[in-house]
């Protein structure tokens, strides 16, 4: 990252795959930060993560990674929340107040205290709330007679979270993203808040102040993180070790040979101006 700094005076980071494994700090990423902080450069932490802002934060800082690092947290379950809460997009103010929520462990908080009616039956809901699954005990086909029902009275579909791999210290497992493109796949209508699509990244770019020729998305998904800058046009950083590793076939802290990397970027869905080891000083 030092190679890196002088050239940028925003970043915007992943968490997972990036700054930690969901559990733990990556080796120099506590401190990397610090630098960068030190350095006055201005940082955002953009996740799928489908809990609210400050819960991130507080998980962040069990995990050594302190608030005042960070100029902003920003999740796609807060993006989400917001954006039912003010109902000042078409899509969100046509939805009513019954939703049938997707959720892990049956955790609910994300929604709550902003006017809906949580429904036990798809049968009585005005929509469906991807919050987050249970993964990996229930794979995503698991769901399919709430899907199936959802299809048959054609609900509309809120994801809060849009990733569709999750990396852990036990290795990548299915997101919650996977259960509403397999929702899309039926005919079923979702809207995504997230990454890659640019609507957060409008929150991102407000909480830096600098200008986007200046400003670098750091992460370690093509599909998320390197496609969501590409479409906000900013520049991207790929640290190939985390959901793509077994693609790359690398590990964390390993960059791959270039003839892999050759024959992976040819067909994927954007590339990044460069490929980082690790999240590092």
């Amino acid at each position: 990252m030092a190679a890196l700094a002088d050239a940028f005076d925003g970043f915007i980071l992943d968490q997972w795959g990036v700054l930690h494994d969901g559990t733990r700090p990556y080796p120099g990423a506590v401190e990397c930060l610090q630098r960068l902080h030190e350095a006055g450069k201005r940082i955002v932490v953009l996740s799928n993560s489908g809990k609210r802002d400050a819960e991130n934060l507080r998980l962040m800082a069990k995990m050594g990674f302190a608030a005042g690092l960070l100029d902003r947290f920003v999740s796609a379950g807060e993006d989400a929340r917001i954006a039912l809460q003010s109902r000042t997009e078409p899509f969100h103010g046509a939805l009513g107040p019954r939703c049938y929520a997707f959720t892990r462990g049956g955790d609910r908080s994300l929604l709550e205290g902003i006017g809906l009616e949580f429904v036990e039956r798809v049968e009585d809901a005005d929509f469906l709330a991807v919050i987050g699954t249970d993964s990996p005990r229930r794979q995503s086909t698991d769901y399919d007679d709430e899907l199936q029902a959802g299809i048959a009275r054609r609900l509309p579909m809120i994801c809060a979270n849009p990733d569709i791999a999750r990396l852990t210290p036990a290795g990548i497992i299915e997101a919650p993203g996977v259960l509403a493109c397999r929702y899309e796949a039926l005919g079923g209508i979702v809207f995504y808040h997230g990454k890659p699509y640019p609507r957060i990244y409008r929150s991102c770019l407000e909480a830096l102040g600098c200008a986007p020729d200046r400003v670098i998305a750091i992460g370690d998904s093509v599909e998320h993180d390197v496609l969501g800058a590409a479409r906000v046009g900013i520049r991207s950083a790929l640290i190939p070790g985390g959901v793509h590793a077994a693609a790359l076939g690398v590990s964390w802290g390993e960059l791959p040979a270039p003839e892999v990397w050759r024959t992976f970027a040819s067909s994927a869905a954007a590339r990044p101006e460069y490929l980082l080891a690790a999240f590092v000083w």
